[in-house]
């Protein structure tokens, strides 16, 4: 009867502690194998540019050519990326708290998406690049054609996301604020708002990595010193280690960005991974 019972208790203590086992297992990997493929893309990069010499070296510089110049050039490229960094987040708030705005109204009023739905579809479709000269004539030098740049390219994925998950509320929630005789306002910022904010950062995510490509394309326009000026004025000179050093400043610069925000949204939204079933 004792050796039973203890083996009940270690049975039932075997069932009642998964979470920390899962935990301690997840936790290595969320790091390793980032790692890993990092590893994985540097080792290709090396064997494409000097193992195997496939790439000429003026067009992709081996990674230990891009190293040495990221340490010769660290004085110019650390400004530049600060410089950068800025005018991605703030264009990236900027474009934030348009686009949820323009959302909630899409969502608001049927008549309203169908007056402004084809404008907002028309205006994504333009080549950004293109608009990069005649931001200068219509803006100015300085931070406004960057900025501008950065709302073009994030806006629409937010507004889009926004209005989707505020027209998508679940059927039980919106049937439960009805019964309670909410008002709009309480059914809105109690059911509808944080039913669609899941949706609403699927958008917020497309557009992070939006934001850094449309503050370097604004910079080829602008005269302020970012990594995008200094892409040019590196490869303007024949130096392309330089050059790419600076580009992949900008893709760790998209990484952090990019994580800090989905840490924004675990802190946020506690409750989606736990309604949600993992992978």
């Amino acid at each position: 009867m004792r050796s039973g019972h203890t083996g009940t208790e270690r049975a039932g203590d075997g069932a009642s502690h998964p979470a920390p086992e899962r935990r301690s297992a997840v936790r290595p990997a969320a790091v390793g194998l980032p790692l890993l493929g990092a590893v994985i893309t540097l080792a290709v990069w090396w064997l494409v540019t000097s193992g195997l010499e496939l790439v000429h070296p003026v067009s992709l510089p081996p990674p230990q050519a891009v190293w040495q110049a990221l340490t010769a050039g660290i004085d110019v490229l650390m400004p530049a990326l600060g410089v950068t960094t800025m005018m991605t987040v703030v264009g990236f708030l900027l474009s934030t708290v348009a686009g949820v705005l323009i959302g909630m109204a899409l969502a608001a009023s049927r008549r309203v998406e169908r007056m402004f739905a084809p404008l907002l579809v028309a205006v994504n479709a333009v080549p950004k690049i293109a608009l990069g000269p005649l931001l200068v004539v219509s803006v100015g030098w300085g931070s406004k054609p960057i900025l501008t740049m950065v709302f073009l390219l994030c806006f629409f994925p937010i507004v889009l996301s926004t209005a989707t998950g505020l027209t998508t509320t679940p059927a039980d929630l919106a049937e439960l604020a009805r019964s309670l005789n909410a008002s709009w306002w309480q059914a809105f910022r109690k059911v509808r708002f944080p039913a669609a904010l899941p949706q609403i950062f699927i958008g917020l995510k497309v557009a992070m990595p939006l934001a850094a490509i449309g503050a370097v394309i604004g910079e080829f326009y602008s005269d302020k010193q970012g990594l995008g000026y200094q892409i040019l004025q590196y490869n303007g000179i024949g130096d392309t280690a330089t050059a790419w050093a600076a580009i992949v400043l900008i893709a760790l610069m998209s990484i952090l960005l990019y994580s800090a925000l989905s840490l924004v949204e675990r802190l946020a939204l506690p409750w989606v991974r736990a309604t949600t079933s993992a992978r």
